[in-house]
């Protein structure tokens, strides 16, 4: 992974566990959080498939989560200190809208798996994004807010048509 992509990555998925927080204790806040940077990984890698991608995206920048916040009525209140959000710049509304795709529906998980695969990201292994694609019930338990595909339906509708245009590349359109 390039590490241009990491900022990018943590904070994503950082508003994603905070805008569809766990349910339950300290494991499942792990549990949800891994999953989150599962899905938010493979979406990264999607939306930024080459060195040069990423390098631009560290050139402009990514965006901020203020759209995405306003859409879900995430709080994101002002603080005394502007440097205690500064990560939010950091956010990808199109990473975030992918990702959260890719929780909902776990056949476009684990097409968006093999894809991130045939790019030569990770080691292609399935148990490298276990959570994402084939989540136990502990896995569903904790990110239950995170993986309802109801809650997440305003964030995942912004930009899944180019998502499934990166899925299916050459598809031929029908009127």
């Amino acid at each position: 992974m390039p590490a241009d992509l990491s900022p990018v990555i943590a904070a994503t998925a950082q508003w994603l566990t905070r805008a569809f927080p766990a349910s339950g204790g300290a494991l499942a806040c792990a549990l949800c959080e891994v999953q989150a940077r599962q899905a938010v990984t493979v979406a990264a890698w999607l939306r930024y498939p080459t060195e040069t991608d990423a390098a631009l995206l560290g050139l402009l920048g990514p965006g901020g989560a203020a759209r995405l916040d306003w859409i879900t009525g995430a709080d994101a209140a002002a603080d005394d200190d502007p440097d205690a959000h500064a990560w939010r710049t950091w956010v990808d509304e199109v990473v975030a809208s992918w990702a959260a795709g890719l929780l909902t529906d776990p056949e476009l998980a684990a097409r968006a798996v093999a894809a991130v695969a045939a790019d030569g990201h990770g080691t292609g292994t399935p148990a490298e994004f276990r959570r994402l694609v084939a989540p136990d019930d502990g896995d569903r338990r904790a990110a239950a807010l995170l993986r309802h595909p109801d809650l997440l339906a305003p964030v995942t509708e912004l930009h899944r048509a180019e998502l499934l245009d990166r899925l299916h590349p050459g598809r031929t359109l029908i009127a």
